[in-house]
């Protein structure tokens, strides 16, 4: 792929490549991976015809809401919930449950305070997400930085969406370098104010 290895191992973290983390290392399939470049060039040969991330079409409200669990598992379920509720998630028990074994394969915290946890399921018809902003940080996420988690942005989407699910990946990652979006999300008085945030900025 001519790029260096340290840059394969920020892809694996923050969840823009197929990998999985077994004890101290990651495991690629060669398969998987192909697929995943196929699906990467064809993006960007269509890149000008691609869907831009809009907030307002994944994002609603009452999907945006304050979490006071200090532990992952319970954050996770507690937000897993509440993605559930949007029409486009057809199984709730599934969601939970891959969202769960997503995290026990491989943290999907990527510092700076914030986890992305993601799956794709056939029982989800089109991507959709819900955010929680935790009261209590939640202390036994895997950082790379150490630092606890207190965003959450979880991501379900159709199995056939994997472009468009990178995409989306990519775009909050970047978005949430900034501290005073970060800052102002933790801060918000209100899970509205929270969500005009993230729409606005």
């Amino acid at each position: 792929m001519r790029v260096s290895e340290r840059t394969v191992y920020d892809w694996a973290q923050k969840g823009e490549i197929p990998a999985g983390k077994i004890g101290t290392v990651w495991r690629f399939k060669k398969t998987e991976v192909e697929n995943w470049v196929n699906a990467k060039l064809s993006s960007d040969s269509l890149k000008n015809n691609e869907t831009q991330i809009q907030v307002k079409n994944i994002l609603s409200p009452e999907r945006v809401v304050f979490i006071n669990h200090s532990s992952k598992r319970d954050a996770l379920v507690a937000l897993s919930d509440v993605l559930a509720t949007a029409p486009q998630v057809k199984n709730n028990s599934e969601l939970t449950a891959e969202i769960l074994k997503r995290e026990e394969l491989m943290s999907t915290a990527i510092g700076r305070g914030i986890a992305i946890p993601h799956v794709r399921l056939s029982s989800v018809t089109d991507l959709v997400m819900a955010v929680g902003i935790c009261k209590k940080p939640v202390e036994d996420f895997q950082t790379l930085d150490d630092q606890k988690v207190n965003l959450l942005f979880m991501i379900a989407a159709a199995s056939n969406q994997h472009s468009y699910y990178l995409k989306t990946i990519s775009y909050f990652s970047a978005k949430l370098k900034k501290q005073e979006l970060r800052d102002s999300l933790i801060n918000a008085p209100t899970e509205l104010d929270a969500f005009n945030l993230l729409l606005h900025s």
